[in-house]
């Protein structure tokens, strides 16, 4: 499978790429169907419309066709380039109205960037990040950030745009069990709704990175679902013990929670001792 360019070149209002083809038709509603393997979406979205919030929208809507996971991509990649003429200036508007969204609370992973925002410490290193909406919301707050992926395209479009909406941060390519990065390069390593996404091996390595990588604290969030979402790439499911027991592997203090879905918290340094 060929590496998505976001930012390809395409005809205004339509946009096409492998099995996927969405079309901007005014005054449309959102609609999508499957032709044999083709999936055709047509929209009439405004500017103001295309953001984070748009994510349950093509949810449902994959539930309804039966995308994968890739064709969900896809999707939600179509509708933002056919709503903006310029590439630049269409992943601008998402990416400035995402933001707003998951600030005032009205986007679904509002409840858990704002939780994972109180949790950290100093500076942060946040893995599989994706579009980076964390990693930006935390750097508009002063925080030294690093974003991380393995899609060198999500992070070429972060780069391309975080300039635009006035932020510094800096973005690094690589598997999120394997970070190009010295042992206690930073203060916190985040790892938001990832571990979902690899099986429990895989994610026993991305904890033991994040724990070298980090040092004062690591923070692990994960979905509670009875069954894994697959149009979103899960793998696998999560529910208390099994993060308790994540916690008990790595040999350190831990605590584990629940706030729209689970957490582990993760403490290299020793507790502070009052007198």
């Amino acid at each position: 499978m060929t590496e998505l360019d976001a930012l390809a070149p395409s005809p205004d209002h339509v946009w096409a790429h492998e099995n996927v083809v969405v079309r901007y038709l005014r005054e449309v509603e959102f609609d999508a169907v499957r032709n044999g393997s083709t999936v055709q979406v047509c929209h009439g979205l405004t500017e103001a419309e295309i953001g984070e919030c748009l994510v349950p929208v093509v949810t449902e809507q994959a539930r309804h066709v039966g995308l994968s996971q890739r064709e969900f991509e896809l999707v939600l990649v179509g509708l933002v380039r056919t709503t903006v003429a310029d590439p630049i200036e269409a992943w601008s508007t998402y990416y400035r109205n995402s933001l707003n969204e998951l600030l005032a609370g009205t986007a679904d992973f509002a409840a858990v960037h704002a939780r994972a925002e109180s949790l950290v410490l100093g500076s942060v290193l946040d893995m599989g990040s994706c579009f980076g909406f964390f990693p930006l919301r935390l750097a508009t707050k002063g925080h030294s950030v690093t974003a991380t992926d393995v899609s060198a395209g999500t992070m070429r479009l972060l780069a391309a745009v975080a300039p635009r909406l006035g932020v510094t941060l800096d973005s690094v390519v690589c598997d999120a069990a394997d970070v190009p990065v010295a042992d206690g390069s930073v203060d916190t390593v985040t790892a938001l709704h990832l571990l979902e996404h690899v099986d429990a091996e895989t994610g026993s390595r991305i904890v033991a990175e994040a724990l070298r990588i980090a040092r004062r604290r690591v923070v692990v969030a994960v979905p509670y679902e009875s069954e894994a979402t697959a149009c979103h790439g899960h793998v696998r499911t999560f529910d208390e013990p099994a993060l308790i027991e994540l916690g008990l592997s790595t040999g350190v203090r831990f605590q584990t929670s629940e706030h729209h879905g689970g957490w582990l918290v993760v403490d290299k340094t020793p507790a502070p001792q009052f007198v």
